[in-house]
């Protein structure tokens, strides 16, 4: 089994209230490549720290580098757009980060990286590739794309409370920047993901729909941007199993009144089963243990760098506890002892 972790940037990310994936706008842009340092290496390497939510809540990342270490897989980072460079070594399939949604064209090199990502997908030398992302604003771009596609489907987001509403105002104007309506994509996944995309998304249905094409198994491992994935590789004509493993936090709060019908909540597992994918749904219990991830309980993060692929991995071992125990190893080495440093040695956490 082999992780390819793609990790790439969007300038949506920098519309305010979009994302809490960094401390604020200019530490989103070292997001990704921190989040592949510390998946690779356990730490990070060129980027300038550990990434963190404005509340102190932890990157993803340290969950899924637990697994790796406790569980133990194969892994590959795709180089899908990154705006600022990473000590991890990479993959290149020519993307480059992503502009504004807003933009008529944010994302020109998204049919070039499909087409690499295709190549990639089918060559890996694994049966079953999980698919994991890192990219600031990636639920607004999904929204995007699948509004571009003509689906509905659920939005989660990085923020306690979900932005909703400003997702689908900077929706609406990007669609109208491109000169698209709601559908105007539907079996063109290339297009959808050009004008409404980010380069992250594009890089990731390649390579599920080349791994497909190969007879490989496929695990979508995240959230909203994943069910985006699988609508592109489902509209780009991909046929086989796909599976989607993510967290209890992402499937039992979050959900989104479909667009277009109006007052219809559409549930992560309805849309995983829309786009013939079988849901997985983990609970990591972070309740149980480190404090430092107690923001996940309250619905801040959530997912991101293959969490619920990872943790439900563990879960099928038997191994979670002992990656939730790792997880909280890695906070307090990478995160509390920055914070500690800062504050000339007054840490506000404790292990629970």
């Amino acid at each position: 089994m082999r992780v390819v972790l793609a990790a790439g940037s969007t300038e949506t990310a920098r519309i305010d209230g979009l994302s809490a994936a960094g401390a604020d706008a200019e530490a989103m842009a070292y997001t990704p490549g921190a989040d592949a340092e510390v998946l690779v290496y356990g730490d990070v390497v060129r980027a300038p720290s550990v990434p963190v939510s404005p509340t102190g809540t932890p990157t993803p990342a340290l969950v899924t580098r637990a697994a790796h270490e406790v569980v133990g897989f194969d892994v590959t980072v795709v180089d899908a757009g990154l705006a600022e460079p990473t000590g991890a070594p990479t993959v290149s399939v020519g993307a480059r980060p992503g502009e504004d949604v807003r933009e008529a064209d944010p994302v020109p090199t998204a049919p070039g990286a499909f087409t690499a990502a295709r190549a990639l997908g089918r060559s890996l030398p694994d049966d079953h590739l999980v698919l994991a992302e890192t990219i600031p604003g990636g639920t607004t771009t999904a929204l995007g794309v699948l509004r571009a596609l003509g689906e509905d489907g659920a939005v989660s987001s990085s923020l306690p409370t979900n932005p909703i509403e400003r997702k689908r105002e900077v929706v609406a104007e990007g669609l109208a920047a491109s000169g698209l309506d709601v559908g105007d994509c539907e079996k063109d996944p290339r297009r959808a993901v050009r004008r409404m995309g980010d380069p992250v998304l594009a890089t990731l249905a390649g390579v599920a729909t080349g791994a497909l094409a190969a007879g490989k198994r496929v695990t979508l491992a995240g959230g909203t941007q994943q069910l985006a994935v699988a609508a592109l590789a489902r509209h780009d004509g991909a046929t086989g199993p796909l599976d989607v493993a993510t967290t209890s936090y992402v499937a039992g709060t979050d959900r989104d009144v479909g667009g277009e019908a109006a007052g219809e909540v559409v549930s992560f597992r309805e849309t995983a089963r829309r786009f013939d994918c079988e849901p997985t749904v983990t609970d990591p219990q972070f309740d149980r243990g480190h404090v430092g991830f107690g923001g996940y309980v309250g619905g801040e993060a959530k997912e991101g760098v293959g969490m619920g692929g990872a943790v439900a991995l563990a879960n099928a071992t038997g191994d979670l506890a002992a990656v939730r125990e790792r997880a909280g190893e890695l906070y307090d080495r990478l995160v509390d002892a920055g914070v500690d440093e800062a504050t000339g040695g007054e840490s506000t956490t404790e292990d629970a």
